[in-house]
């Protein structure tokens, strides 16, 4: 596949490693688009933190109703079987390890899988963690959806994490616009690259990766 890949590529590959039946929450921001990549017949179950299970793809035009959004009140469509319940009852699935995979966004993702995805450090700038530490937790996976590089150029797969911590060894997967990665206990190792060779990839990001 020919890269860097779109986000709308991205969110395809996501939706494609999703194991047919699991209970999935998409973050935030991009993991967003995942629920448009999904067939109708995985019986994926998306759970919003807001408090619905059975979410379906994103409203457009008429199929808007500004009662039906997800967390990051973008408007939604509901699925057959779909349920509504509390806040706190949707906090204690994130928590109660109810959560086959949630999928989020990163500023940045450590070697070890450390994850920090709420806070730049920045004094202006706003916190926002929401239910990403319950997810990051909670979750028996969690996929990082990112642009591998930063505006100013670096790297956001880094050695150790310079940003406030969402969870501390919890990723397991990284998908990114220019390769895919593994995170295990033996560090990071390359899935797949997109427009990018695996020698250019590791210059670029500065650190050891392997290879399958």
């Amino acid at each position: 596949m020919t890269g860097p890949l779109s986000r709308s590529a991205m969110a395809a590959l996501v939706a494609a490693d999703i194991a047919p039946g699991s209970f999935v929450n998409l973050g935030i921001g991009l993991p967003t688009s995942v629920a448009d990549h999904l067939s109708g017949d995985s019986g994926v179950v998306l759970h919003t933190e807001n408090g619905m299970l059975n979410m379906g793809p994103a409203a457009t035009g008429d199929d808007i109703d500004p009662d039906l959004t997800n967390a990051g009140k973008a408007p939604v469509t509901e699925l057959p079987g779909s349920a509504y319940f509390h806040h706190a009852d949707s906090f204690a699935m994130m928590r109660g390890g109810h959560l086959d995979v949630c999928v989020l966004g990163a500023f940045q993702v450590s070697m070890t899988g450390d994850l920090a995805n709420w806070h730049t450090g920045a004094p202006d700038a706003i916190p926002a963690v929401g239910g990403a530490m319950d997810l990051a937790i909670g979750a028996k996976q969690v996929f990082v959806m990112m642009s591998l590089f930063a505006k100013d150029g670096t790297s956001k797969l880094v050695e150790r994490c310079s940003y406030p911590l969402t969870g501390v060894g919890c990723v397991s997967r990284i998908y990114t616009d220019l390769a895919v990665f593994d995170v295990g206990a033996s560090g990071v190792t390359v899935r797949e690259t997109f427009g990018i060779t695996g020698n250019e990839l590791a210059q670029r990001v500065g650190l050891p990766l392997s290879r399958p």
